[in-house]
């Protein structure tokens, strides 16, 4: 039972987290099949739902209620039909890695040491600037619309990363991901239990394959219902939680075109590559809710270019100091360029609220 003071690791409840993972659910009505506790749902069989009606009403529900109360995780099988619009991307994509390589050596990871995998950031606008037609027949795929829909309704942001892990390629280990995902446990300490709970309705994490991934090829380690425990964001932190993930996580074999979609609180991790030679390009999506958006557009740098050489003389103390600049500065690292600030060496840049704080002492 969680005790009334602001949320602290001694919440944490290993027991009760295992009960959780332990459920047992029904197959979804419109799922195919469930492998290892995974619905998979064939594309094939619901084309005719993609249109607006009830029945596209119908799956989309269905979808939104396994990311919430179910595994937390799905696969679209056959969701792209057309095998030549995912080769003639691919093309386009490692062309675009082994350019950025040349240039700059690569980009880091966030929950993997940098340099074992080779990561291309911010895909969807590189794609679309290098190879615009194709770009339209790739994001042109319906499903990826309809999941982002389920879970975050219409208007929803696209961004994208590529993920190649090589043969050989080591697993990332066990997390959750943004928006609390990306920060320390101390700092997602911080936030009201209201919030741990809101931050995984604000973004869709989601994965087409670019080629047959085998499970010796690594796909995505999930934890399914993981996702229900409230207190994840600080629990996947910890060892013991760690272990149990990896006793206890799946992975659904997927073929080239499908797609898998998961709630970003879903214990999980990218996985080792096991095989000789599949070299395992993953264009992996993290979708956006519309309303994670002020509602003013405010030039925050001309603010704190104008503010900050009178911090330390309108006679501030401390406490009114890091009031002033927690409505002046930018205080979240997102959005931002991730070839320019990479993770390396942690999950995220320091924000321009972090770094005045410092320097004022």
């Amino acid at each position: 039972m969680m005790n009334t003071d602001r949320l602290s690791p001694a919440d944490l409840d290993l027991a009760a987290f295992k009960a959780l993972i332990d459920t047992e659910q029904p197959k979804p009505a419109l799922a195919d099949r469930v492998e290892r506790g995974i619905p998979v749902y064939e594309a094939a069989a619901l084309a005719d739902r993609l249109e607006d009606g009830p029945g596209r009403a119908e799956m989309l529900d269905e979808w939104a209620d396994c990311l919430m109360n179910g595994a937390g995780a799905f696969a679209i099988a056959g969701a792209t039909p057309e095998s030549s619009v995912i080769d003639e991307a691919s093309a386009v994509l490692f062309d675009l890695i082994a350019a950025e390589k040349a240039g700059t050596g690569g980009g880091g990871d966030h929950f993997a040491a940098a340099g074992l995998n080779d990561r291309l950031w911010n895909s969807l606008e590189k794609h679309a600037l290098a190879a615009p037609e194709s770009f339209a027949r790739y994001y042109a795929n319906p499903w990826i619309a309809a999941a982002s829909e389920a879970w975050l309704g219409p208007r929803f942001q696209m961004t994208a990363q590529v993920n190649l892990v090589h043969p050989g390629g080591q697993p990332q280990t066990a997390h959750r991901d943004y928006h609390l995902g990306f920060m320390s446990q101390g700092q997602a300490a911080k936030f009201p239990m209201h919030a741990h709970l809101l931050t995984a309705a604000l973004t869709l994490q989601g994965a087409i394959a670019h080629v047959d991934i085998p499970i010796e090829a690594g796909p995505t380690k999930l934890l399914p219902h993981s996702q229900k425990y409230q207190l994840g964001y600080l629990a996947y932190h910890e060892q013991a939680f760690k272990d149990v993930f990896e006793e206890r996580f799946v992975q659904v074999a997927l073929n080239k075109g499908d797609l898998l979609w998961f709630n970003p609180a879903t214990f999980h991790a990218a996985g080792e590559n096991r095989t000789p030679d599949v070299e395992r390009l993953v264009n992996l999506f993290q979708v956006s809710s519309a309303f994670g958006r002020p509602m003013e557009t405010v030039d925050r740098s001309a603010m704190l270019a104008a503010v900050e050489p009178v911090l330390t003389k309108v006679g501030l103390i401390p406490l009114e100091q890091r009031a002033l600049v927690a409505s002046t500065a930018e205080g979240y690292a997102f959005p931002l360029n991730l070839d320019t600030n990479p993770p390396v060496g942690g999950l995220a840049p320091q924000t321009d609220q972090e770094r005045l704080l410092t320097e004022l002492g």
